[in-house]
């Protein structure tokens, strides 16, 4: 397996030449790494105006590495080809190297790269990637891997203080200056006679003249492997090292690494529409940084947002006053690490009738806004503390807690909130302090704790009576100011009471059945499974030509193939026969077939558009001008694909192959829309199926689209 790493943009406020001046300190050897032994020039070019210097050296390095081990592969020292290539016109360094020991048996390859910041020409920006693939190595492959990485990470922390030695050295010299290149005063370029790509630096002449400014973000000493990156930039654009530290906290060189190149992989597949920093992270953490697990996870969810509109459930939607009457929780300042804090008094609320009253799905939906309010006041303490803060405490009092709590159907509720809040919103419990926890709690505690994950319960403390007023109690994570009244402390709270929820307001069975399947049809998308040979076909009837039919689906399952048909005469409705040969329904959506079998293309119906061939994980928004009036057929239809080798580098299109659970069965979601054509005006901003992205979750949305006479097509990644 390849491992990869790349860096966040590590930025130095000092001018790209002194920067160059401080890293050609480095060379021949350097005491700050004691494993890098020795260099020796192999190579060296200078174009005749100076602007392009390219060096290459062979670098000896003394591994950190079991003598037995060195034993085994009968060397002492491995060497390594560092090409630096330096544009002081541009004023950039490129950085590139790869193992020459071993070279047949294991592929080290880095790249790196100085550049001018792209909004303060007196900053200099660092980047750097690299990849390790071990074919073979005497059965010590792990071992190998495992003393790889480590080296690699310990470098690339100490790389951040290089540079900064270095600089305080010229400063102690007196060199807080190095003017820029200028061409000579005479001579014509020969920039064309080297080509180069991967621009070098290295300027040594060094005038004292200070303005120097402090403060660095430091960088590595490097070994990434890709295609140069062109100038780093902003927040906005790549990660930036003192971004992910302010909004993100302290990461590890390799944690760094997974959320950059998961980051890169949304920005990939959903064209610049991605979640936030914060809610990457999350589901990372909540899969121990393994990227192809939490990029599952967070595409399912993703899914699931865009399904039931949950971007929007605090804008749109408006809670009952049943339960803003009588549901016991509310938030309530914050605790000592700045965490926005949520107060539940479960033991004061009555689960049985809350759930007789409104349905599960009700209580659900509910539960979905508090934790949509608690990403957003994450967001807000983030910036009021001034540190990353992306989670939230919740304290339940338990006072009250007795048998009625444990009425099946509440539990079952329970379990039901607790399994969509897990999947949904990993890692955003900070602390839940269970408080005042009766003899019947550890019952309660036995039907829920198989459904909460280990990390997750990890972070539950609980406390029998009034313990919680003792040693390691409240006090330590909670200040004493805003303590709540009702567990004599001095803060008056205002959650609501709870109490028992008066039986006029319960519903039936039917009422609450009807009532939740509202809430959660209350969506403009549709589902609908697709089978080898089975196609899932809706109709659309035009009266009007020009008129404009638009389309914005899902691919959530398997590959499809997605054709648009015209027919002068309408299709016979399916047949509800009772093989349900025309007709399927199926847990995953509706599979229906219109084109009679006996239909001919181009006899009984005409192609309009060329088919589309769709990706699982994909997401395609289009439209359609009509030329006549009809009966136009759109059809997703199964699309088999050829095995594909086993690849370390997979496209980006198969990358979730990996994720079908079937061969024979595909999934999507769909929503359509016919508008006039004066109202179309060649965007999909006008349409209510653009309103598709992430209203709480994406710093900004942007969509990708294409243009012709008769139809319009953008595709994005999204499961």
């Amino acid at each position: 397996m390849v491992q990869k790493y790349q860096s966040p943009v590590r930025v130095y406020k000092h001018p790209f030449e002194l920067i160059m001046a401080a890293y050609e300190r480095r060379f021949p050897t350097c005491p700050l790494i004691p494993m890098f032994v020795d260099s020796d020039t192999v190579n060296e070019f200078r174009s005749e105006d100076g602007a392009i210097h390219v060096i290459e050296r062979r670098c000896k390095l003394d591994i950190d590495a079991p003598r037995l081990l060195k034993k085994i592969a009968g060397v002492d020292y491995v060497y390594f080809i560092q090409k630096n290539s330096l544009n002081s016109r541009e004023r950039t360094l490129h950085i590139e190297a790869h193992n020459e020991t071993f070279s047949n048996r294991v592929i080290i390859n880095e790249h790196c790269c100085y550049s001018v910041h792209p909004e303060n020409e007196d900053w200099t920006c660092f980047e750097q990637s690299a990849s390790l693939d071990i074919k073979s190595f005497f059965g010590f492959e792990s071992t190998v891997e495992k003393i790889a990485m480590k080296q690699y990470t310990s470098n690339i922390k100490k790389g951040k203080e290089i540079i900064e030695y270095y600089l305080r050295q010229l400063e102690e010299e007196g060199v807080t200056f190095v003017p820029r290149w200028t061409p000579p005063a005479a001579a014509p370029s020969l920039e064309t006679s080297l080509s180069c790509k991967k621009p070098a630096a290295s300027l040594t002449v060094v005038v004292p003249d200070p303005t120097l400014k402090e403060g660095l973000s430091s960088e590595p000493l490097s070994t990434p492997s890709g295609a140069p990156e062109p100038t780093a930039g902003t927040p906005d654009d790549k990660l930036d090292a003192d971004y992910i530290k302010r909004y993100l906290g302290d990461l590890t060189p390799l944690q760094e690494s997974c959320l950059i190149r998961l980051r890169q992989w949304l920005q990939e597949t959903h064209k610049g529409k991605i979640p936030k920093d914060e809610h990457i992270l999350r589901f990372l953490r909540a899969r121990d940084f393994n990227i192809d697990k939490a990029r599952e996870t967070m595409c399912q969810s993703l899914t699931w947002r865009k399904q039931h509109q949950v971007d929007y459930i605090l804008d749109t939607w408006h809670p009952p006053q049943v339960l803003q009457d009588y549901y016991a929780g509310g938030w309530h300042h914050h605790d000592k690490d700045g965490r926005p804090l949520y107060v539940l008094r479960l033991g004061q609320m009555d689960t049985k009738g809350l759930v007789r009253a409104l349905g599960e799905e009700a209580l659900l939906r509910y539960v979905l806004s508090i934790n949509e309010e608690g990403l957003r006041r994450c967001e807000e303490n983030t910036k009021v503390f001034g540190r990353p803060i992306s989670s939230w405490t919740c304290l339940v009092d338990l006072e009250g807690l007795n048998m009625r709590h444990l009425w099946r159907p509440g539990v079952k509720a329970l379990l039901r909130i607790i399994e969509v809040v897990e999947a949904n919103y990993p890692e955003t419990l900070g602390r839940l302090l269970i408080l005042r926890a009766p003899r019947v709690f550890p019952v309660l505690w036995t039907l829920v704790s198989p459904f909460i994950d280990d990390n997750t319960r990890r972070k539950f403390l609980i406390y029998a009576g009034n313990d919680y007023q003792g040693p390691g109690g409240l006090l330590d994570y909670i200040d004493k100011e805003i303590i709540p009244d009702f567990l004599s402390g001095e803060c008056m709270c205002e959650v609501p009471e709870g109490g028992l929820v008066p039986k006029s307001l319960y519903r039936t069975a039917e009422e609450l059945e009807n009532e939740d399947l509202k809430l959660w049809t209350e969506t403009i998308y549709q589902s609908a499974s697709v089978f080898k040979g089975a196609p899932h076909e809706i109709l659309i009837q035009i009266v009007d030509a020009s008129s404009v039919i638009t389309w914005d689906f899902d691919v959530c399952k398997g590959d499809i193939v997605f054709n648009i048909y015209h027919s002068k005469r309408s299709p016979q409705p399916p047949k509800k026969d009772s093989l349900g040969a025309h007709s399927i329904t199926s847990p995953g959506g509706n599979n229906v077939q219109l084109i009679d079998r006996v239909w001919q293309l181009g006899r009984d119906y005409s192609m309009v558009e060329s088919p589309l061939i769709c990706k699982e994980g994909e997401s395609v928004q289009g439209s359609h001008v009509t030329r006549w009036p009809g009966f136009y057929i759109l059809q997703w239809k199964f699309h088999s694909t050829p095995a594909c080798a086993a690849t370390s580098l997979p496209r980006v299109d198969d990358v979730l192959a990996s994720l079908q659970v079937s061969s024979h069965k595909c999934k999507v979601m769909y929503y359509t829309e016919v508008i006039g054509s004066e109202d179309f005006r060649g965007s999909m901003t006008s349409l209510e199926s653009s309103h598709s992205g992430f209203s709480q979750l994406s710093a900004a949305t942007t969509s990708s689209s294409q243009s012709h006479s008769s139809s319009m097509i953008s595709r994005w990644r999204f499961c």
